[in-house]
């Protein structure tokens, strides 16, 4: 049986199971489920554990498909990039600074937190960016052509 065939059936089965907790958790009243602890977790914990266990095998197969490809195809090519992405990682985090804060419910965010999150913001304006540049140039070149 090729993988394909494994991964719809497994696809079926976890759908199916899917279907059945949501229709047991819209069967029950709303107001219910909020007022019980006991009922959110007979009706919602398992809906969540479906959901954790999907996200497990996304997470496994896409890894398994990954080292799969690194070892088919050019190497050096990829680890140029994840060099490079690493790279913009370092340089957004150099580049920022964090400072405690007090958040809206009154809960204290830490200095490393808020350099992280600066961090992550810079490094996501930075992909974005030459993202967006590098259509640009592509664009410029079919126009030329």
């Amino acid at each position: 049986m090729t993988l394909h065939k494994i991964l719809k059936y497994v696809s079926i089965v976890i759908g199916v199971i899917g279907l059945i907790l949501l229709g047991r958790i819209l069967a029950e009243d709303g107001d219910a489920i909020e007022a019980s602890a006991d009922l959110q977790s007979s009706l919602l914990n398992p809906f969540m554990y479906v959901a954790y266990l999907v996200l497990l095998i996304v997470i496994a197969l896409v890894f398994i498909f990954v080292i799969k490809g690194l070892f088919k195809g050019n190497i050096k090519n990829t680890l140029i990039a994840v060099g490079a992405f690493v790279a913009v990682i370092v340089i957004a985090y150099l580049v920022t600074d964090g400072s405690e804060m007090t958040l809206k419910d009154g809960d204290i965010l830490s200095a490393s937190s808020a350099h992280w999150i600066s961090a992550g913001l810079v490094t996501f304006y930075i992909l974005a960016g030459i993202a967006i540049l590098a259509m640009f140039i592509s664009g410029v070149k079919k126009l030329i052509r």
